[in-house]
């Protein structure tokens, strides 16, 4: 048996190794998909020019992505936890690389429709995976700060995505090639080789780890254990996973979960297009100009992981990061172009930092036995607002001329999430790994019931 110091210091030491490891990988597969995600934002009049693909048909494209990753989500969840997070996670990479590289070749509606849904179908997992396999690592205390971390590494994407297209998309003629057939073809390629990289860098299970001790394996594997066991145990009874999938709560958190996905990807496939309304910009300028808000985000979630780690709750921290969202949004809709960009990075730190913010909740609420299924449903129905945002604004654009309409929804989607926080119940975290939390085999409080 190790002793309570011993055990608390090897707990620390753990979880040291796990973010110099683990997390820069993780952060570098995230840089992956975000620059597959997003380069259609970019490529979007070079596909109307090319492959006759309007306003319309680019944002139901642009959507599909994600009904394909809601049907496919929760199967592929399952699949992760059967084969484990090491090969699936590289399966996800490889796969939707090969279908990014292929969108180079795309040369009608329906083709980039079918690729686009195949893209969707590629991914999908990949978010839950990693969330999952979080908390099957990271003790409570310090999860908030990995997850935080992580999808951090969206916005810094999406800041080098910008600068990355406009660059490749310079390529133009290059090879015979068109720019954004080097955009699709480099980027593509990019996953598949990390993700074939990565497999050789993931380890499925504490036990796996070669990187750790045996004491840190035993200290980690011990807090993980007592963690849910206090789950289950505050949870009396035999666990229905499925009936749990049903609770209103996780309904509440898909619905809160697709508005700020409304927000993201509606900036994610429009942002360049708003840019370009700005006077005298160009293909370089414009993905120079869409890394801003992004960068803003960054900086936004860095304090906003630090202020989550010290509060007893999420929820007025996530509900303040809401509310910038729509005040940002809505300013941006009644500005200038110039002066809309600069709220547009205002409500970027807003629903970016409401992200991490709200996957905390989940991660400390839910029961053990179905945070898997959960993360995925909420995922994957919350990622509907990835289908709605580019679709709708495809719609408005074609119709109006203009986004503006989209960025007042855009708001008023904001705010209601902001008021449905409030209804979400929250439990406690356990202890801390930094000290303050209590040493595998001590004597722990149970989680306070929730609020």
């Amino acid at each position: 048996m190790q002793s309570v110091d011993t055990a608390v210091t090897d707990l620390a030491s753990a979880m040291k190794k796990f973010f110099r490891r683990v997390l820069p990988v993780m952060l570098v597969m995230l840089v992956c998909n975000q620059l597959n995600r997003s380069n259609i934002g970019y490529a979007q009049d070079h596909l109307q020019a090319d492959v006759g693909i309007g306003a319309a048909a680019y944002g139901f494209g642009a959507g599909l992505f994600f009904i394909a990753y809601a049907i496919f989500e929760l199967p592929s969840n399952v699949m992760m936890e059967k084969y484990g997070a090491k090969i699936w996670l590289t399966r996800i990479m490889v796969s939707w690389g090969i279908v990014s590289f292929l969108m180079a070749f795309v040369q009608n509606e329906m083709m980039f429709y079918v690729l686009r849904f195949l893209l969707g179908a590629a991914e999908a997992g990949f978010f839950p995976a990693v969330i999952f396999y979080f908390a099957r690592w990271v003790p409570a205390g310090q999860r908030g700060k990995a997850t935080a971390v992580f999808i951090a590494g969206s916005s810094v994407a999406a800041a080098l995505s910008g600068p990355i297209a406009g660059l490749l998309l310079s390529l133009h003629d290059v090879l015979g090639l068109r720019g954004w057939q080097w955009l699709f073809g480099f980027e593509g390629v990019l996953s598949v080789v990390v993700g074939i990289i990565v497999f050789f860098f993931l380890d499925a299970k504490i036990q796996d780890a070669k990187w750790l001790t045996a004491g840190e394996k035993s200290a980690l594997t011990a807090t993980i254990d007592q963690e849910d066991a206090q789950h289950t145990k505050s949870d009396a009874g035999k666990v229905n996973r499925w009936k749990m999938l049903l609770n209103p709560q996780i309904l509440l958190l898909c619905g809160i979960y697709f508005s700020v996905q409304l927000s993201i990807y509606a900036n994610t496939f429009w942002l360049p297009t708003i840019v370009k309304q700005i006077p005298g910009t160009t293909d370089l300028s414009v993905g120079f100009l869409s890394s801003i808000p992004w960068v803003c985000a960054v900086f936004a979630m860095y304090f906003a992981a630090r202020w989550q780690d010290k509060a007893k709750s999420k929820r007025p921290l996530l509900v303040a990061a809401l509310l910038v969202a729509a005040v940002g949004t809505l300013a941006a809709a009644v500005a200038t172009p110039v002066l809309a960009l600069v709220f547009l990075a205002i409500a970027a730190m807003g629903f970016k930092s409401a992200s991490p913010l709200f996957w905390t909740i989940p991660q400390s609420a839910l029961h053990p036995l179905v945070l898997a299924p959960a993360i995925a449903v909420i995922n994957s129905l919350g990622n509907l607002g990835g289908f709605v945002a580019p679709f709708g604004f495809g719609i408005i654009k074609e119709q109006t001329g203009s986004v503006v309409p989209g960025l007042f929804a855009l708001a008023a989607a904001s705010t209601v999430a902001a008021i449905l926080v409030y209804f979400l119940k929250e439990r406690k975290p356990a202890g801390d790994v930094t000290g303050k939390a209590s040493a595998p085999g001590a004597t722990r409080m149970e989680p306070s019931t929730a609020k």
